[in-house]
């Protein structure tokens, strides 16, 4: 089975709440993406996968988690010159975030 060809660096965010924050910080311009497990399994054996991010050229990162399940981060080095070393930090969700009242 083939795999990508070029370097990345996976972190697994187990599972995570609708609006959790992920901050990406990284010392050099790379792509970051967010992405389910599933779409983490297609990415590594080279299929079509849906991701939140791009292209970082700013750091740090933040991207919010759009819907509760496992979800993994993956700083890579396509298109760029090489891998940036990166860190990741989870900023939780409010637990008892107020819907607004329609007025």
């Amino acid at each position: 089975m083939p795999k990508p060809n070029f370097r990345f660096t996976h972190y697994d965010l187990k599972e995570q709440r609708a609006g959790t924050i992920v901050e990406v910080s990284l010392n050099a311009v790379n792509n970051v993406r967010l992405m389910t497990a599933p779409n983490f399994q297609r990415f590594t054996e080279v299929l079509d996968f849906k991701y939140i991010g791009g292209v970082a050229r700013k750091s740090p990162v933040k991207l919010a988690v759009p819907e509760s399940g496992h979800w993994h981060v993956v700083v890579d080095m396509e298109g760029h010159h090489g891998l940036a070393e990166s860190a990741v930090k989870v900023i939780a969700a409010p637990v008892n975030q107020k819907m607004p009242r329609p007025s």
